[in-house]
């Protein structure tokens, strides 16, 4: 089947092209100075053009002024994604180079992790993560007093599954 195409597409196509011809190397270039990094200069150029095409289709006017605004805002985001990698490689060096969890440690995880979810829940809410009884309650979608009632209920689990051996599952040890 072919592909018929009016002469307004034709124009179109026609038009980008000769502003992909034109401003390719300006954009790239300018992308290029900003970064300094030849393979993501180019793949912002390319987005950029992607973006450009896909307006163009839907009829709007791009020209070299907005091809600019749109590298400058491609820049931005790069720059903004970049320091939150940057962010995330310096908390995951930080988190190796941590002293290992001593024995105990070790133990109390264990426990946490052999209890049933709903235990777990409550103990990681209030003493993990610090929430007060209403925080707890609106996470755990219950009262106030119940959340008393649940943390009773899960310290008690957890001083049994930590004195058992670790070989009984959490079924077994509630």
């Amino acid at each position: 089947m072919e592909n018929i195409q009016t002469a307004t597409d034709r124009e179109r196509a026609a038009r980008f092209t000769a502003l992909y011809v034109r401003d390719h190397p300006r954009v790239s270039a300018f992308l290029h100075r900003r970064i300094g990094e030849r393979s993501a200069a180019e793949e912002l150029t390319a987005e950029v053009f992607r973006i450009a095409w896909e307006r163009v289709l839907k009829g709007g006017e791009v020209g070299s002024g907005w091809l600019f605004v749109t590298a400058r805002n491609l820049l931005s985001n790069h720059h903004r994604a970049a320091a939150r990698l940057t962010e995330l490689h310096r908390l995951i060096t930080d988190e190796l180079d941590r002293v290992p969890a001593s024995e105990e440690d070790s133990s109390v995880l264990e426990a946490l992790e052999r209890l049933p979810e709903r235990h777990r829940d409550v103990l990681l809410l209030r003493y993990w993560d610090g929430l007060s009884t209403p925080e707890t309650a609106a996470v755990l979608g219950c009262s106030g007093p119940a959340v008393w009632v649940r943390l009773h209920r899960a310290r008690e689990a957890f001083r049994d599954v930590y004195a058992s051996p670790a070989s009984l599952s959490p079924e077994e040890s509630t």
